[in-house]
């Protein structure tokens, strides 16, 4: 099954993210959060980013949702620190990180492709809420 790490400036907001995303989970299912510094100061960090994608990568691949540019920026970096045959495994989905993480997380639980879980992630952008 497809792994969803969670990367936000905040650790509350990607934990947050996470329990929300669990109710829509199957037993099992890797949702990792990644958020905050190791002080617990705001910001992303590269060795938490890295082993959030290494521990929810069970072999389908890992779907990342992040929340703002300098979070792409040190996803984009973890992913240049990986393996090429690794790195080719996990994406990282231009999405709302809220909608979108809670999207990959059942298309994932479906046992969808990791193109599939990214692609419906995306498709969160489009949601209208009125």
């Amino acid at each position: 099954m497809v792994g969803v790490v969670i990367v936000s400036h905040s650790q509350k907001v990607a934990e947050g993210i996470r329990e929300m995303a669990l109710q829509m989970a199957r037993p099992g299912q890797k949702i990792i959060a990644a958020g905050g510094m190791e002080n617990g100061n705001i910001g992303t960090d590269v060795t938490r980013v890295s082993e959030a994608i290494i521990a929810a990568n069970t072999g389908d691949g890992v779907a990342v949702m992040v929340d703002l540019g300098s979070a792409v920026m040190t996803t984009e970096t973890v992913l240049e620190l990986l393996s090429e045959e690794f790195r080719e495994t996990v994406k990282i989905a231009d999405a709302p990180i809220l909608e979108g993480a809670i999207s990959a997380v059942v298309e994932a639980s479906l046992g969808s492709s990791l193109a599939i879980v990214v692609r419906t992630a995306e498709g969160a952008r489009n949601l209208k809420k009125c």
